[in-house]
């Protein structure tokens, strides 16, 4: 099975949360049903275009940013990658600065 749904969800979840949105305010703005948006973040469902495009329309962001850089192979460093930098997409400049002193600080720990 295509791990292409939960990194869509992911993203999703990512932008909603940035804008401080509950899945029910996502939903009325997108024009959707909120469990379905539920399921849309989990990955449970593998939304229709129009279905993305009002959630993008929504969230006020280009579609492609919810399909730019999909990997789908789980084992490899480009998927791992990718859910990295999907994470932190959407954090603010300082705490991609704080998360990037913790990974430094980490390595090093890991390398002693």
């Amino acid at each position: 099975m295509s791990n292409l749904p939960k990194l869509i969800g992911e993203r999703i979840r990512n932008y909603r949360k940035e804008k401080g949105w509950s899945q029910e305010e996502l939903a009325h703005i997108a024009n959707l049903h909120a469990t379905y948006i539920g399921q849309l973040e989990r990955g449970e469902k593998n939304a229709t275009l129009e279905s993305v495009e009002k959630v993008a329309n929504a969230l006020e962001i280009p579609l492609e940013n919810l399909f730019r850089s999909i990997h789908s192979n789980p084992d490899s460093q480009e998927y791992t990658l990718t859910r990295i930098v999907t994470f932190l997409q959407t954090k603010s400049v300082e705490d991609q600065k704080t998360f990037l002193k913790l990974l430094e600080l980490l390595s090093d720990w890991k390398s002693k």
